[in-house]
């Protein structure tokens, strides 16, 4: 099946409904031909979207995305890339992480240096900052739009009280808020998107380019009898958080279960755990973290699979899962 677009929120910007992201993969797991034969591969498939930030491998990420999107002399208005800023690249000192206005505005620059690109198409929030006004981050972000040099601004892991309060600056200003949340949305993962996003999916049309649909590859079976051999992100060194976060024994007992299932649709695991998060309407897109070519190519069948997810196989998902969050009664 051909690749389908979605609408990024309430805005006009389409976005293809899998795209693909460069955390952990680029510039660190996998070597810089490989990350061009992906990043290839994926635009000649329609994915039209592709996601980094500056921690990402403390800035390298950026630069070989940058060097393979010189190479490729792909037409600008054919594709999105974004950048987050929040952690920095590994400098710890003043003004160097965080969303003042003044480490916004450098690492929007630095980014752009990188990525080699006169502007980014989508501009995060990596996460909140406790520390700057949310009045100076608004400020900074529309300055930014306004000089053109990003295009759409949203957040990253933020709550929804949070994005409320940025749209309440945004308004009180008169300025641009945050059309999209950047969220992990798996399986195992779903009150946040499910329950508390909920009326920001309605008040403010709020877009979503979701990361972790694989709960870090727990949803492709490869955890099910422990770590394997090969290389894998959860084997990466400075990984024991994310290893301890995924590894759960009663998500693995639910993984086996899934599997005979997925197996009974004719679709390998992984698909069905992609095409169940393109069934919410409320994801923009799913952002892919593939460190081979084939790993790719076997996602893509996720766009048709969805069909094969009828609402009484959603339903056997369901019971296998038992948790889907519980909405609350306005």
């Amino acid at each position: 099946m051909d690749m389908r677009y979605r609408h990024l929120g309430r805005s006009g910007l389409k976005v293809s409904e899998l795209s693909l992201g460069s955390w952990i993969t680029f510039g660190k797991q996998i070597e810089d031909s490989v990350a061009e034969n992906l990043m290839a591969a994926a635009y000649d498939r329609g994915i039209n979207f592709f996601d980094n930030a500056e921690v990402y491998a403390y800035g390298k990420s950026e630069i070989v995305m940058g060097k393979i999107l010189k190479k490729m002399k792909w037409d600008r208005s054919s594709y999105i890339v974004s950048s987050k800023a929040f952690f920095g690249r590994g400098d710890t000192r003043p003004n160097m992480t965080g969303l003042s206005r003044k480490h916004l505005t450098e690492a929007c620059h630095e980014a752009l240096q990188r990525l080699q690109l006169d502007y980014l198409d989508l501009y995060f929030c990596h996460r909140p900052d406790k520390n700057t006004p949310i009045e100076e981050t608004v400020w900074a972000m529309n300055i930014l739009l306004q000089q053109g040099k990003i295009l759409y601004w949203g957040t990253s892991e933020w709550s929804a009280q949070e994005i409320t309060e940025a749209w309440a600056a945004s308004e009180r200003y008169r300025l641009t808020g945050p059309l999209m949340e950047q969220p992990q949305y798996n399986m195992f993962h779903r009150k946040n998107f499910e329950v508390n996003y909920a009326q920001l999916y309605k008040n403010y049309g709020l877009g979503t380019t979701i990361w972790s649909p694989l709960a870090s590859g727990l949803l492709t079976g490869k955890y099910n009898e422990g770590l394997p051999s090969e290389d894998t992100r959860l084997t990466i060194e400075g990984m024991d958080w994310l290893k301890e976060r995924t590894l759960v024994q009663e998500n693995i007992e639910k993984v086996r279960k899934l599997a005979p299932l997925a197996a009974e649709l004719g679709m390998s695991l992984p698909v069905m755990a992609l095409a169940w998060c393109l069934k919410n309407p409320h994801v923009s897109t799913v952002i892919l973290g593939a460190s081979k070519l084939a790993q790719l190519e076997e996602n893509m069948k996720a766009i048709a699979a969805t069909e094969l997810l009828t609402t009484a196989v959603m339903d056997r998902i369901e019971d296998i899962l038992n948790n889907k969050p519980e909405q609350p009664i306005f």
